[in-house]
């Protein structure tokens, strides 16, 4: 009897781990979510400071109407969306997008709104939601010099006192002359502060390529923001600047490709920094060779290592990168796939080592798809990026375990 009941033990142990195995192999890598955007939604932007986690997104309606939204993570999940403004003149483009950033409570986001009749004349405007206040503070304007030019491609973090530090390309010297002659895009950086007042106003480079995303990250050391270069020789390659006990420093490239192109390749890089490490991520077609690259380092930005190649198998670009410790990086790029594109992600420690690369989508390879978002939230990193089916779109969400990757 007691060897009949040992054997019964060991066959409903053996059934008990042959499900538990079973339920792990089952259990899908990526988690698809229930997006709190309606159809039609596109250009979704990711932010999280690790305790609150937000999703802002556009939503169009005919041609002329559009709606700017977001959704707060609770839990896992997305809670109901909000409306923060709608307007029938804004610049509504797959790569230049609004985004949403928090600071001990307050919210900031921004819009790009027409100035002139011509294509690309565009002022930012900024909206600014101070902690306890019941309505959005709406069309705040961010630059002020009143040209009929291209302002665009914002990045922002948070900043001291729940403010925010904010860093855009801007065209003012782009209006032509009597001698039918431009001058360059450039950088500039200001302070915004909760209720939109701008403070320290600066250019910190006079000379950059036209319509590639700017990034920032906070260091232990200062704020840092990387943006893609230009030279008169038209070498576009990934430079950062670092504001150093209030002043902001020369221009640097981060690695010198020397991707010669007399266009904009409308690709920028992307930063991450945890305490004095940072991360940068970027796209290069240097020599006719399409590469995703990141590079490392130690003292937030002031120096690099040497440059890994994370794919050189026909990226597209469209970078996000995350640090998950001071020495292992989470990297997000596009990946062309015949006639479709794939979101491809993988951790790559400093060392060089490279992990297991992920397939997050497959999803059209279109403009429309545009530039995928990826945030760390806990134990768990989110995807969020565009689906086009059927001409329409659709703002997709995702999340994958950390340690899985």
């Amino acid at each position: 009897m007691k060897a009949f009941k040992y054997f019964i033990t060991c066959i409903l142990y053996v059934i008990l781990l042959s499900c538990t195995a079973s339920s792990k192999k089952e259990m899908p890598l990526v988690n698809a979510m229930a997006s709190p955007a309606a159809v039609g939604g596109a250009m979704p932007y990711l932010f999280s400071n690790g305790e609150r986690t937000l999703l802002s997104w556009v939503e169009e309606q005919g041609d002329t109407l559009a709606k700017l939204r977001y959704a707060e993570l609770n839990a896992g999940q997305w809670q109901p969306p909000m409306e923060i403004l709608q307007g029938m003149d804004w610049f509504v483009n797959w790569a230049d997008f609004p985004m949403i950033v928090e600071n001990h409570g307050n919210l900031m986001t921004h819009v790009l709104k027409k100035s002139a009749s011509d294509t690309y004349a565009y002022d930012v405007k900024l909206n600014l939601l101070e902690k306890g206040a019941a309505q959005w503070a709406t069309d705040l304007p961010l630059n002020t010099d009143g040209t009929p030019t291209e302002h665009g491609f914002v990045s922002a973090i948070p900043d001291a006192d729940g403010s925010f530090l904010i860093t855009w390309l801007d065209g003012r010297n782009t209006v032509e002359g009597e001698d039918g002659s431009r001058g360059a895009m450039t950088l500039r950086t200001a302070n915004v502060s909760p209720i939109g007042a701008i403070g320290d106003e600066t250019q910190v480079d006079a000379s950059t390529c036209d319509c590639c995303q700017t990034s920032a990250a906070m260091t232990q050391n200062g704020p840092v923001v990387v943006y893609r270069d230009r030279t008169e020789e038209e070498v576009r390659d990934i430079a950062i600047v670092r504001r150093v006990n209030g002043a902001w420093t020369a221009p640097k490239i981060v690695y010198d490709d020397r991707w010669t192109i007399k266009g904009c390749p409308v690709n920028g890089p992307k930063a991450a920094a945890l305490d004095n490490a940072l991360v940068v991520a970027w796209f290069t077609a240097a020599g006719e060779k399409p590469m995703v690259k990141i590079a490392y380092s130690e003292d937030g930005g002031a120096h690099f290592d040497a440059p890994i190649t994370v794919s050189d198998a026909l990226p597209m670009g469209r970078v996000d990168v995350l640090m998950l410790n001071e020495t292992t990086a989470i990297v997000s790029w596009m990946e062309a796939t015949g006639e479709q594109a794939a979101i491809r992600s993988v951790k790559i420690a400093r060392s060089g080592k490279k992990f297991e690369t992920l397939t997050i989508a497959v999803l059209d390879g279109s403009r429309k798809t545009g530039f995928p978002q990826m945030e760390l939230v806990g134990e768990r990193v989110y995807f969020a990026w565009t689906e086009v089916a059927e001409a329409t779109t659709a703002v997709k969400t995702a999340f994958v375990l950390a340690e899985s990757f």
